[in-house]
């Protein structure tokens, strides 16, 4: 310490070292760090990007395509001409089934008819029968009635019922 004339003391010697002004609240946004977190988070578009590239097949052969490119064959047929497989009882004309049995008064009566060729169907009401589109409409405890539709020389829709009848006994 100095003394001065006057009674004045004045500090000589160490001198203080400025400390630097507080930093700006805009400045301690930008030191301030997040602290990583523990367990490094994956993001899902990263992942999402790796299968893409990982299963890229542009070059690989189809396992499920067929080896020889279908063809499509486009032929006109008459509306006569069916497109569906026949069953066998479907081949025979109606009048030439011979009626060998009739089953009444379960839930539904049923038939036993024997083809030209002897083999044996049993038929119900509904089932279609012979090659003119014959369809069975009734059943009963003496007869099998067989509804056909077809064409006339005239081109107009016909239907005929034909009535199979169980032959008596002698």
């Amino acid at each position: 310490m100095v003394l001065l004339a006057g009674g004045l003391l004045i500090p000589v010697g160490c001198q203080k070292k400025e400390q630097p002004p507080p930093p700006s609240p805009a400045q301690t946004r930008q030191a301030v760090v997040p602290q990583p977190p523990v367990q490094k988070q994956q993001s899902s578009v990263k992942v999402s990007e790796r299968l893409v590239t990982s299963m890229d097949f542009t070059n690989r052969k189809d396992p499920f395509k067929p080896h020889a490119a279908p063809q499509t064959v486009t032929i006109k047929q008459p509306a006569s001409v069916r497109t569906t497989e026949l069953l066998p009882i479907q081949i025979y004309d109606v009048s030439k089934f011979k009626v060998a049995g009739l089953i009444v008064g379960l839930k539904e009566n049923s038939a036993l008819i024997i083809d030209p060729a002897g083999k044996g169907y049993v038929v119900k009401q509904g089932m279609l029968i012979g090659n003119n589109d014959g369809r069975i409409s009734k059943i009963t405890s003496s007869s099998l009635e067989v509804i056909e539709s077809y064409r006339d020389d005239n081109g107009h829709h016909r239907k005929r019922t034909i009535k199979l009848t169980l032959p008596q006994k002698k």
